[in-house]
Formats: structure tokens, C-alpha cells, sequence
């Protein structure tokens, strides 16, 4: 993969629940992690008692943080709505000439910032809810 811009790492949202994707307007930045826990079934005969880990049976999980400003847009309305009634809503990253991860997720943090002599921030924490897909570029 070659070198890609960071404004093509799209976070979209699945405003009304009936699969109408909106871009979640204003963010600057933008992440996605992945996570894998591990199950140790190390024991007093492990060879060399070197740990051991039980294949494909830890607990997988997605995070997704943004930091933004706010542009009086509908995707800004959506997300204030959506962390006040506490919903869990489909969600696309798109990630440019890789390709897109799509899943439920539920906003954990949304967070506002600003200066007196400054715009007005936003920080936005994502979990998954459930299994996740991808679709390669």
C-alpha cells in the first residue's frame, strides 16, 4: 500500500437506523484499532514453561477514536442523539486502497472542548457491539 492522505480515512454512520450512511463531518483525525485478548492455558508442563495460548479463543474487539470540530451538519445532530439515548448503530470506516470495516458500534466517550478565542472540538470513542466485516478495496 502505498502512501495515502489521512482525510480519505472515512468514519460513516448509519444515522436513522435504516442503513442511510452519512460522513461524520468536521473530524481532523481519526484511528482504528484492533484488539485480540488471549486465553493462557500455560501449565507445570508446558515445554520450557514457556506460556501457551489457546487458538482462536480470545474475545476480539474494534475501537475507533475521531477529534473534530463541529459544522452545524446533520452527522453532529445524529451523534449527540445517538450517545444521549445510548443506541447502537451500524458504522463504516473506510479505510483508502485497503478497504472497509463495517459493524455495530456504540459510542462510549463524546467529549467537547474550546478556547474562548477558538472553535468548538469534539472527541468521539467508539466500541464494537458485535461482529465486524470486511470488504477489501
Amino acid at each position: 500500500m502505498t502512501a495515502q492522505k489521512g482525510k480519505d480515512l472515512l468514519l460513516k454512520l448509519d444515522s436513522d437506523g435504516a442503513g442511510t450512511f452519512i460522513t461524520v463531518a468536521g473530524l481532523r483525525s481519526r484511528s482504528l484499532a484492533f484488539n485480540a485478548r488471549s486465553v493462557d492455558i500455560t501449565h507445570s508442563e508446558s515445554a520450557g514453561r514457556w506460556r501457551e495460548l489457546l487458538e482462536g479463543a480470545g474475545v476480539r474487539s474494534a475501537s475507533v477514536t475521531g477529534r473534530g470540530i463541529f459544522r452545524d451538519a446533520s452527522s453532529d445532530a445524529s451523534l449527540r442523539q445517538i450517545f444521549f439515548d445510548g443506541l447502537i448503530r451500524d458504522w463504516q470506516i473506510v479505510i483508502p486502497d485497503f478497504g472497509m470495516v463495517s459493524g455495530a458500534f456504540q459510542i462510549t466517550s463524546l467529549e467537547f472542548a474550546g478556547e474562548h478565542d477558538g472553535e468548538m472540538s469534539f472527541d468521539l470513542a467508539l466500541e464494537s457491539a458485535g461482529a465486524l466485516s470486511f470488504a477489501a478495496a
